[in-house]
């Protein structure tokens, strides 16, 4: 006797910013079920180590600027498998709501009549706290802007003149290729010295990270061999380690 539609399950899962022991526990046994993965180069492969052996994988890789699965392709086989698997997991780096391209994918199922659930993941903006940066510090930053460096058009995005004119921080997602303009942008307003940092591979061994001022961002870069994927974060949170120590210091000759 065939399923129904309605009975087939997707499940559309964030794998967080890389260390596989950062996914909930959730997605942990999702993954223990897993009958299909779809997977892209930004998900830890130690993941697909918790499905069962029998599990299908099937790599749908976007490397950045570079080769990729067509979107349209992916959503092609994620229909296909959720038509004849009960447990079909899309699995994403970060979280799949943020810049993931998550949310069209379970549109375009949803439109087809499979039943989807999302798992958010940790995002790779929170990889910020592994290198002593919050994004949010009580009288320093009340509240953070969280843009893409690179429209569809491949452009800037015009919300970058809006962050920059707020004490918010400013955490950049896909904005490697941008560094120079998103340099050259906080300089004309006369924001130079804003503290900035760059983090890639967040959580992972292969961790590599930069802090300086945004109007070295480029150059520091370039120094440190610091390439996407990466995110950039931009703001006095940057220092708040410095000035937490200074001002304990002050607190304990006081």
């Amino acid at each position: 006797m065939n399923q129904k539609t309605t009975d087939f399950r997707l499940f559309i899962m964030g794998g967080g910013p890389g260390d596989p022991e950062l996914v909930t526990m959730k997605a942990f046994n999702v993954l223990k079920r897993a009958e299909v993965i779809l997977y892209d180069n930004l998900s830890n492969e130690k993941l697909l180590e918790i499905a069962p052996k029998t599990c299908k994988m099937i790599y749908v890789g976007k490397q950045p600027y570079g080769k990729y699965t067509p979107q349209e392709k992916i959503n092609e086989l994620i229909v296909e498998n959720a038509q004849n698997y009960q447990v079909v997991v899309r699995l994403k780096g970060g979280d799949p709501f943020i810049f993931g391209r998550g949310f069209e994918e379970l549109i375009y199922a949803e439109a087809r009549g499979i039943k989807c659930h999302y798992i958010p993941g940790i995002s790779s903006m929170q990889g910020a706290g592994f290198i002593d940066v919050p994004l949010t510090h009580r009288g320093i930053s009340e509240s953070v802007w969280i843009l893409t460096g690179t429209k569809k058009d491949g452009s800037l995005t015009n919300d970058l003149k809006c962050a920059m004119k707020s004490s918010a921080t400013v955490v950049i997602y896909m904005g490697m290729k941008k560094v120079g303009e998103i340099s050259k942008a906080y300089c004309d307003a006369g924001l130079g010295n804003m503290p900035a940092a760059i983090i890639q591979h967040a959580t992972l061994p292969n961790q590599k990270q930069v802090v300086c001022s945004v109007q070295n961002l480029q150059e520091s870069a370039e120094n440190a061999g610091l390439t996407y994927p990466a995110i950039i974060i931009i703001g006095n949170v940057v220092q708040a380690k410095a000035y937490a120590n200074l001002n304990q210091g002050e607190l304990l000759s006081a």
